[in-house]
């Protein structure tokens, strides 16, 4: 199995700065594709960023100046630098992987962060 400590969150001022990180560990044999989806109070899930292992990324059109995503390859470690942050942006931001394990062939598996509050409010 796999598991994933993500960490960063808090809260800001508008226009603050934060970087979110996600470690993931376990029966890893390989990770394909490392993201970051963020929920508000009474909204659906929503992807915010993604990256895959080859380095190329994928962000949110409501974000996209913003926010940077980026992967440690070595350290099965995805960042979020979130900059410039809104009140909108106050959601909890989940770390999302999908992962090949270890002696279980080619299936690959997705596993999700328990999830961390950032709040941005003055």
């Amino acid at each position: 199995q796999v598991q994933l400590v993500e960490s960063g969150g808090g809260l800001v001022q508008p226009g603050g700065s934060l970087r979110l990180s996600c470690a993931a560990s376990g029966s890893i044999f390989s990770i394909s594709t490392m993201a970051w989806y963020r929920q508000a109070p009474g909204k659906q899930r929503e992807l915010v960023a993604q990256v895959t292992s080859t380095g190329r990324t994928n962000v949110a059109d409501s974000v996209m100046s913003r926010y940077t995503i980026s992967i440690d390859n070595a350290k099965n470690t995805v960042y979020l630098q979130m900059n410039n942050l809104k009140p909108e942006d106050t959601a909890v931001y989940y770390c999302y992987v999908v992962a090949k394990l270890l002696g279980r062939g080619t299936f690959e598996y997705p596993y999700w962060g328990q999830g961390t509050q950032v709040t941005v409010s003055s």
